[in-house]
Formats: C-alpha cells, sequence, structure tokens
C-alpha cells in the first residue's frame, strides 16, 4: 500500500511539473529574429557633406521608425554607416568592409557620382544590390548602354533633368546657351546630357566652359559667356562651385538667366549663394515645395510626413535626404516581397517594384530600368526671396 501510494505522489508530482514546464514555455518569449544588415556609405564629411549628412540623418531616423514599427519581416534592421568623406578611394575601402566584415545584404549610396562609380565593381563582384544617391545614368548603365544588373538609383537621372531643362527652354523660346560643368563625375555625365541632347533640340550651345569642383572662381569661364548672345547659363555640379559661378555672375553684373541642375536642391546652396540666389532656375523633386502642390498630388502627402518628421529632429529638409529615404524604403519593399535578406532574391524584387511613392518621384523599376523615374518626377523651380517657388509642374 505505502509503494502504490508512493508511485501515485511521483506520477502527480511528474504531471504538475510538466504543466509547469509548459507553462513557463508559453510566457517565455520567442526568440529575437536576427536583424537584417544594410550598409551605407555618405559623405557626412567633406565637400560633399550638404549631401551625406542629411542622408545620414534620413537613415538613421528611419531605421528608429522602422523598427518601432516591427521590423522588416519581424527582424530588426540595421544599418552600417560609414563616411566616404566625398572621396573615392575611401568609398572602395569603405564598400569593401561593409561586404568582407559587416556582412551587409545591400549598400544605399555613395552620395556622389565619382564614389558611387568607384564601387560598382566592388558590389557585383560580391553579387550584392548597391541603391545609389547619386544621379549619373553612367552609374546604372555601362558605356554600352547595358544595365548593371546589380546596381539601382534613386535619384531622378541626369538624363531626365536636361530634358525637364529643354522642355522649359522649349515652352520659352531659349535655343542658344552656354554651359559650366564641372570635371566631376556628375558634371562630366551632366555635360555629355547636355551636349547630347541639344543637338535633338536643336539648341546650340555657344560657349562650353569648364571648372574644377573646387575653384573659388569662375570670373574667366564668366567673362568669355558674357561675349555671347547666350540667353541662358546651364550649370552641372553641386554646392559650393555653382554657388561660386552665381556670385561671380552677380559681380560681372551678367543678365543672362542662370538654370542649376537638381544636384543643388538644398537650402544650403541658397545659403551658399548669399545676395547672389534670388532668380536661378532648375528642375527639383517635389520636396522642397510640398507647401506648394496640390492636394491631389500623389506624392505630397509622404512628402509632407517625411518633412515634418526630419525637421522636427534635424531642421530643413533637403532633397539628398530623400534619396536615402527612399533607396531604404524601397529595400524594405523589397525584403519584405522577397520574405528573406537574401541579397539576390532582394535584387530580384527591386527589380518588380512598381508604382512606388517615393520622395523623388513614383519608381517603376524592372530589368530594363533601374531608376525607374521620368523627366516627370520633376518640376521646375525658381529661387525667389531666397526660398524655392514652384514655376511649372
Amino acid at each position: 500500500m505505502k509503494r502504490l501510494t508512493f508511485i501515485l505522489a511521483a506520477l502527480l508530482f511528474t504531471a504538475l511539473l510538466s504543466q509547469a514546464t509548459a507553462l513557463q514555455a508559453k510566457d517565455k518569449p520567442a526568440p529575437a529574429k536576427a536583424p537584417y544588415k544594410i550598409g551605407a556609405i555618405f559623405s557626412v564629411t567633406g565637400d560633399a557633406s550638404s549631401l551625406g549628412m542629411p542622408e545620414k540623418q534620413t537613415a538613421e531616423m528611419l531605421m528608429e521608425q522602422i523598427n518601432a514599427a516591427g521590423g522588416i519581416n519581424g527582424h530588426p534592421l540595421e544599418i552600417v554607416i560609414y563616411d566616404d568623406k566625398g572621396d573615392e578611394t575611401e568609398a572602395i575601402t569603405m564598400a569593401q568592409r561593409l561586404i568582407s566584415n559587416d556582412k551587409v545584404t545591400a549598400i544605399i549610396g555613395p552620395s556622389r557620382s565619382g564614389t558611387s562609380m568607384a564601387i560598382v565593381d566592388a558590389v557585383s563582384k560580391a553579387e550584392i544590390p548597391l541603391v545609389t544617391c547619386a544621379a549619373s545614368a553612367k552609374i546604372v548603365k555601362d558605356d554600352t548602354g547595358k544595365i548593371r544588373k546589380w546596381v539601382f538609383m534613386t535619384p531622378q537621372s541626369d538624363v531626365a533633368a536636361v530634358q525637364k531643362i529643354f522642355d522649359y527652354f522649349g515652352k520659352n523660346k531659349i535655343t542658344q546657351i552656354a554651359i559650366m560643368s564641372d570635371s566631376s563625375g556628375y558634371g562630366a555625365s551632366g555635360r555629355n546630357q547636355l551636349q547630347s541632347q541639344a543637338k535633338d533640340k536643336k539648341i546650340e550651345i555657344l560657349a562650353d566652359e569648364t571648372f574644377a569642383p573646387g575653384d573659388v572662381d569662375m570670373t574667366p569661364q564668366l567673362t568669355k559667356i558674357k561675349g555671347t548672345k547666350a540667353q541662358a547659363i546651364v550649370v552641372w555640379s553641386i554646392q559650393k562651385a555653382p554657388a561660386m559661378v552665381a556670385k561671380n555672375a552677380k559681380a560681372l553684373e551678367i543678365k543672362i538667366p542662370l538654370f542649376q541642375s537638381h544636384g543643388v536642391a538644398s537650402k544650403k546652396f541658397i545659403e551658399l549663394c548669399g545676395d547672389a540666389a534670388d532668380g536661378q532656375v532648375l528642375p527639383a523633386g517635389r520636396l522642397i515645395v510640398v507647401g506648394q502642390l496640390a492636394d491631389s498630388d500623389p506624392q505630397k502627402a509622404l512628402l509632407a510626413k517625411y518633412k515634418a518628421d526630419f525637421e522636427a529632429k534635424n531642421g530643413p529638409v533637403s532633397t539628398f535626404g530623400g534619396h536615402a529615404y527612399d533607396a531604404i524604403t524601397l529595400l524594405k519593399a523589397a525584403m519584405e516581397k522577397a520574405g528573406t535578406d537574401d541579397p539576390a532574391k532582394v535584387r530580384d524584387a527591386l527589380e518588380q517594384i512598381k508604382g512606388f511613392a517615393g520622395t523623388a518621384g513614383i519608381f517603376n523599376l524592372s530589368s530594363e530600368d533601374h531608376n525607374g523615374l521620368t523627366k516627370d518626377a520633376f518640376v521646375m523651380v525658381k529661387i525667389e526671396n531666397k526660398d524655392w517657388k514652384l514655376v511649372s509642374p
């Protein structure tokens, strides 16, 4: 009898212990999923810091927002950010570190066309997607016009920018122009588009002047242009150099209207121009004039939210931070679609994205188009009273 009682007690204890263990397992949180890791290379310091800093700030803000909302497919997002200082050699070093040491799924950036071109071979060899924040069409297409399989871009291209400017010239009967471009990858690519598209549009280039990105006096080039019959001057560069063009033109009392590329679409450029800012015209994304858009604009709500979120943390929003916003949200959409962070599957998913509203426009990506934007992603804006004014849709 004692033996039977002992056995029953032992069985009861075992049952109670099993039940308690099961309850503990039920209450215990599921193990955290491994992070989805992407890399970022921006020109946070150096001559292009007005591009790279808002990109970095946007990446940090988005990582916080995405993780607060549950991550991507339940995985937290980790963005490893490096500063290439605007230097091509540094960009290559950072890319290799992200690929070999950090084992990232994809890379966003760099900020500049030259630094982006510098790492194209590295990402292609490693077979991981690159979503650049730079605007030269040559980044996504090789010299034969073939799409680079692993490379995508979020800014509107220089091809589309020149198309938009020349459409404006057509409407305003401007047929004779002068062009000024810097010797960087961005400047050289823009100059090539200006030259090639001018022939098709029957626009005559009366002067074709170049300068180094670090030049601080454009008086010699502008003096030559002043003596021509040019109806407009088109400048292709970023930040300090084109601001110096505007200052020198004002000092020389040149009355020919100045047109800039989309590479200056930030308040920093207006600050650099000082009293020479007003009157300049350029193609730009809708972000910098979001308050002037019609309520029916399909981008307006997204742009207004990004602007409010960014400015609550960092100060005035810029087009360039928007390029990082688009790169990260496109990768997020691709990873959600693929259901994985496998680089090859993420790349394939990127190519299938259609009708995706970003800050730069509505993206329609494909195997034949790794930018997915047309000239309609631009509006023409003018600087008036040291602020942006929407000129045309």
